[in-house]
């Protein structure tokens, strides 16, 4: 897997070279190769509730569709595949449709707390629920209410770490709450010390 190789097209370059940064490039796109997923990206991957998909139209338009479910919901199913149920939603099937004539996909996956993003390259097939059991049994999530019509299948083409500038630091609300209960532990915690330390100077006078 070769990232660069993929995404530095001859216009790519050309700009490169216009704006000085062909030199690093081309030594990245030598030497930039992965045998797939390491456990960095399935870590990372198995955190998120949320992911972009570019799909590519027969008008040559692209499409950016967001994706979105209970963490973890996309999975790493090998260290070069990933899968993940396709609900059902508004039925304009932009996406679906899109990939039943070009299956090449391009994945988007942001974690804006701590400003990381993870770039994938992926060919796409769409497969039944009822012609995949088993599949369908890896995929599927417990307790989610929305009913899943396909199952989406990814064979990752090539992945890349994008670079953390220019990304706003962002919470969800599970986040916050969940900092606000270790300050207020800890806060209860002081308050029953500073009741024990006054119960104890009474008891001495």
């Amino acid at each position: 897997m070769n990232y660069p190789k993929i995404a530095f097209t001859d216009a790519v370059k050309g700009f490169q070279e216009r704006y000085g940064s062909r030199a690093s490039y081309g030594r990245m796109e030598e030497f930039r190769y992965a045998d797939g997923f390491t456990q960095s990206e399935e870590d990372f991957i198995a955190s998120l509730d949320n992911f972009y998909m570019a799909t590519i139209s027969e008008s040559g338009y692209p499409y950016i569709q967001f994706r979105g479910g209970p963490k973890g919901f996309l999975k790493v199913l090998d260290h070069e595949t990933l899968g993940f149920l396709d609900f059902s939603g508004n039925k304009q099937y932009i996406s679906t449709g899109n990939l039943a004539t070009h299956n090449q996909v391009s994945l988007f996956l942001l974690d804006q707390a701590a400003k990381a993003r993870l770039k994938i390259f992926a060919q796409a097939s769409i497969l039944s629920i009822e012609d995949n059991p088993e599949l369908f049994e890896k995929l599927n999530l417990e307790d989610y209410k929305f009913k899943p019509e396909r199952i989406i299948l990814l064979k990752v083409s090539a992945y890349d770490w994008n670079c953390p500038q220019h990304i706003t630091p962002r919470y969800t609300l599970d986040e916050i709450q969940h900092e606000f209960a270790v300050q207020h532990e800890y806060i209860n915690k002081l308050r029953a010390e500073n009741a024990a330390l006054k119960a104890q100077l009474t008891d001495n006078k």
